[in-house]
């Protein structure tokens, strides 16, 4: 079992992302000590973990919200969240060649510039 500060470590979140994240739903709640001082096994950072790759993915707070809710629900919501997953996965691959563009854009801006400055060496020797 891990301490809050050591999820936070372990996973570069910070504290209060973690709170923040039980408090709305987004990972289940925590076990705690008799002290009150959260607890997380394995299972929780499984969840952190996972939370924190779908978030660096681009999905809304509110999809993995809608997801984790299924999710406890249990297995009659399987085919949701299957469904859920997937429509974010379209999102992601939308984005993706959005992405793509930009860096093609750039790299063509780049080389032009790379261009520029051969031929300004060169009038330079000349």
């Amino acid at each position: 079992m891990l301490t809050i500060t050591e999820v936070s470590q372990k996973y570069e979140i910070t504290q209060d992302t973690l709170r923040y994240y039980e408090r709305i739903g987004l990972i289940p709640p925590v076990n705690r000590n008799k002290s009150g001082i959260r607890r997380y096994t394995d299972d929780d950072c499984e969840w952190v973990h996972f939370i924190k790759c779908m978030r660096s993915a681009g999905l809304s707070i509110e999809s993995l919200i809608e997801y984790v809710t299924l999710y406890q629900q249990g297995i009659d919501t399987v085919a949701e969240r299957k469904k859920l997953l997937i429509e974010e996965r379209r999102k992601l691959v939308d984005k993706i060649e959005e992405m793509n563009e930009v860096l093609g854009r750039l790299d063509f801006k780049i080389n032009g510039y790379e261009e520029r400055m051969e031929k300004k060496q060169g009038k330079k020797k000349a």
